[in-house]
């Protein structure tokens, strides 16, 4: 039994991504592509979005960072990747207000020069 052939409409001009958006959310895009004629796209130099790294954390920090995402009912990575992102750009906006960034953003807090004093004094035991 032979399909019979209906010709497709015209996919229209938009003027903005959301118009193009609200077009396919109310239409089916059977009406204006022939999928059957489709064909398969490889895009191997697409790079991902997101990097995976490897963040050593406290356990109680940990602990603390998956009751909060639990009580917001989402997964506690999601919710790192917010809390960080807040405040990479509360940085960049403070940074902002004194010109390019200091020396001073660039230096370790006084817990890291403490701790690393700590570590040289322990070799220097050590011997």
């Amino acid at each position: 039994m032979a399909k019979s052939k209906r010709s497709l409409k015209q996919i229209p001009e938009f003027a903005s991504e959301a118009e193009e958006r609200v077009f396919w959310e109310t239409h089916d895009s059977a009406d204006y592509v022939h999928w059957s004629k489709a064909a398969v796209v490889s895009m191997p130099h697409l790079k991902p979005s997101t990097e995976t790294i490897s963040l050593r954390l406290p356990a109680p920090l940990l602990s603390d960072l998956k009751a909060l995402a639990n009580k917001r009912d989402v997964p506690y990575q999601s919710l790192l990747k917010v809390f960080v992102a807040d405040r990479v750009a509360a940085e960049w906006r403070s940074s902002m207000h004194r010109g390019a960034l200091s020396n001073k953003a660039l230096q370790p807090t006084s817990r890291a020069r403490r701790k690393a004093k700590v570590k040289r004094v322990s070799r220097a035991a050590r011997g």
